[in-house]
């Protein structure tokens, strides 16, 4: 049941495994775009062409979830293109903020395609429409579980790798869609049971499942915007740079795409040479590197106090 809430709840994930150049881990981020875009828009024609011979209204919201889900990937590969750009005079901290504009895109999708599967499964309460070829219904269902799952499980598996907190989040919204699909298995099996209400009310059922997933896409991105990083973060580096014998040191973080920015602000005696200082300034960057990952720009502020 923990590991169901896991994959299901719209929840956070500040990535922090492994660090690569932004530029090597930019192109790994655009070719897990171009796989999953593929992935999810084969499945979703796929479901499409069942909804057409079918007339099920829980197939037609999972199809244009799932759409909605592949159409995510091209404002985070357009994301990923920019951050590939060298700083400029203008954007003087260069292009990474990209990525978490793309996520205001993402919440959009999101959004019409809750609106467009309530409406449209509202409707079929009140002009019901009789749903055929269910075995074929029931296998696009299966398919769009598994389809938006393995895109979901490398969607997940590159972000991390990267960095990418966009990228993570978008295969944590197919784990989700995938697990919508398995509500139409569910319509159908009611169909099955003698209960044709069934259809509509999983179509329902997604349309507040898409909901519950926009409210937390929101959050996520509203933190992002807002400079939020997961406490986490910020404790184990203080825990680090207080073992490291910098005890007084104060940091802040904050993400820019796939980087995390880091400045500590280390407290020095007013009495100390340039060398003790550029020896000093050395470690607490080398410590910021050994305990957090993905690290960008670090800037190490001296704070001068008498001895």
């Amino acid at each position: 049941m923990g590991w169901l809430k896991h994959v299901l709840t719209p929840h956070s994930h500040d990535p922090a495994d492994s660090m690569d150049a932004a530029l090597t881990s930019s192109a790994q981020g655009i070719r897990a775009v171009k796989i999953s875009l593929f992935g999810l828009g084969v499945t979703a024609l796929f479901q499409l062409g069942i909804v057409l011979v079918s007339g099920s209204v829980a197939l037609l919201a999972d199809t244009v979830h799932n759409f909605s889900d592949a159409l995510t990937a091209v404002p985070l590969w357009i994301a990923f293109l920019l951050g590939r750009r060298k700083a400029t005079s203008t954007y003087t901290y260069g292009f990474g903020r990209a990525e978490d504009l793309a996520g205001l895109f993402i919440v959009a999708m999101i959004a019409l395609s809750a609106v467009v599967a309530s409406v449209e499964s509202v409707r079929r309460f009140f002009q019901p429409q009789p749903v055929q070829n269910l075995g074929w219904v029931l296998a696009a269902g299966l398919v769009g579980f598994l389809g938006n799952e393995l895109v979901a499980m490398y969607r997940i598996r590159v972000g991390r790798r990267i960095g990418s907190a966009a990228l993570v989040a978008d295969g944590v919204h197919a784990r989700t869609d995938g697990f919508t699909s398995l509500a139409v298995v569910a319509g159908v099996v009611g169909i099955w049971l003698g209960f044709p209400l069934a259809d509509p009310i999983v179509g329902v059922l997604i349309s507040a499942a898409i909901g519950v997933l926009l409210w937390g896409t929101v959050r996520d991105v509203g933190r992002r915007l807002m400079d939020g990083v997961d406490p986490r973060l910020t404790e184990r580096l203080a825990c680090a740079l207080k073992e490291a014998g910098y005890p007084g040191a104060s940091s802040r973080l904050r993400w820019s795409g796939h980087a995390l920015h880091a400045e500590v602000t280390l407290p020095v005696d007013n009495t100390v040479t340039l060398e003790g200082l550029a020896r000093k300034t050395h470690n607490v960057e080398e410590t910021v590197r050994r305990t957090l990952d993905n690290v960008g720009p670090v800037t190490v502020v001296p704070r001068f106090h008498t001895a």
